[in-house]
């Protein structure tokens, strides 16, 4: 059942979010917008930086990581079409929030994080939450979680050079969607990989930069 929104202000926050995300498809606003004004980031940033939460910035959430800017991960979350019912996995995925976003309308997520105390605090967190339909577990992700696959959707949700094939092997043969910031600390491009027919179609998008906070 989708969670119902925390307040008038969450949903202002969502509302501006994924506006500012350049979402123009009605369906997939509609899920975003419930499920950002579901999910208040403040649970994800920790209690000293809750004050900044609805901002649209990335936040360091320890152990040298960050959680994006919430723009950016409404821009990734339309692109893979989010809805009700899609296997997704997520590679970096950091304090839960982009998970625990995708749980909460209905998908099924893979989340894998490299940094192990942190994947454990994760859990914890999307547990107290009654997130269940998120499957934590330590990894860089590079070579993705194929005992679970085939994947309606891969997200990358840290900088990464160079994507592996056998990653994007994992995506459904037709429908399947990744999307990765490729590049370095420095500053990555935005990159969409598509499967059609068995073919795979890749597009760069923009800049973006998921090492800020």
């Amino acid at each position: 059942m989708q969670r119902k929104p925390v307040s008038r202000g969450w949903t202002q926050f969502a509302e501006r979010i994924v506006r500012r995300a350049g979402v123009i498809d009605d369906d997939v606003s509609d899920t975003l917008v419930a499920a950002f004004s579901a999910v208040p980031r403040t649970l994800f940033v920790g209690e000293a930086l809750g004050v900044r939460a609805m901002e649209d910035v990335a936040l360091p959430i320890g152990y040298g990581q960050s959680v994006p800017k919430p723009s950016t991960i409404a821009r990734m979350l339309a692109l893979i079409g989010l809805h009700k019912g899609m296997r997704v996995l997520e590679i970096g995925s950091g304090s839960g929030y982009c998970s625990a976003l995708m749980a909460t309308v209905g998908a099924q997520v893979f989340a894998m994080e490299g940094v192990g105390l942190l994947a454990q605090r994760t859990r914890r967190l999307l547990d107290s939450l009654n997130l269940h339909h998120v499957l934590v577990t330590r990894g860089d992700g590079k070579k993705g979680w194929p005992e679970h696959g085939p994947y309606d959707a891969i997200i990358v949700s840290a900088p990464i050079e160079q994507l592996e094939g056998e990653l994007i092997r994992q995506l459904v043969p037709d429908g399947g969607r990744l999307v990765a910031p490729i590049g370095d600390v420095r500053g990555q491009i935005l990159t969409l990989w598509e499967t059609r027919g068995g073919s795979i179609h890749v597009y760069q998008l923009e800049p973006c930069n998921f090492a800020e906070a």
